[in-house]
């Protein structure tokens, strides 16, 4: 238990890092809500090592304290549309895809979670005139979406062969003396 609630941890301060970082970016195109999205990295990574249960933890806890730390309090409502949105979507994806495919999961999820987002602005300003940037959203969706999902693909591959093979040393009597 104290080791998945300090691996969830982690991944949440690393979220958040990655975050607020991306925060201080000035967005390549004034496109309102266009962003790298790269502390989906982590969520997916959370989704296909940790599980559901803890990444929807490292998601809500991100969105909220990036929130906070970015000073976009008003802009958490879009977050979190967003990411609940992709966190939904990758729920049945993460049993459906290999570990080869990851990357599919973050482009679907990308384009969910500018879907999610583009539906909490057409909500919250009352005017489909906020649809006009969606074609431009999910096109740089699935290019975002590409780069983190290989990331996390990458990732989850390092992580379980770094795993795999210590677990070996382990077997071999290379643990250290304890």
């Amino acid at each position: 238990m104290t080791k998945r609630l300090t691996r969830a941890a982690l991944l949440t301060a690393l979220a958040l890092i990655i975050f607020v970082l991306e925060a201080q970016i000035p967005p390549p195109v004034p496109i309102p809500g266009l962003k790298l999205g790269l502390a989906n990295i982590i969520t997916v990574y959370a989704m296909f090592r940790l599980g559901p249960k803890d990444t929807l933890a490292i998601l809500l806890v991100r969105i909220f304290l990036g929130s906070v730390f970015a000073g976009a309090v008003s802009a958490m409502l879009f977050s979190l549309a967003g990411g609940l949105l992709c966190y939904l979507l990758m729920l049945p994806l993460r049993r459906m895809l290999s570990i080869r495919q990851i990357w599919v999961c973050g482009v679907l999820g990308a384009l969910a979670h500018n879907l999610g987002q583009t539906a909490a602005a057409i909500w919250i300003y009352q005017s489909l005139a906020v649809a006009y940037y969606l074609p431009l959203l999910l096109l740089s969706a699935v290019i975002t979406g590409a780069l983190t999902g290989l990331s996390a693909q990458y990732l989850v591959d390092r992580m379980a062969r770094k795993e795999s093979k210590g677990a070996e040393q382990e077997g071999e009597g290379g643990a250290p003396p304890g």
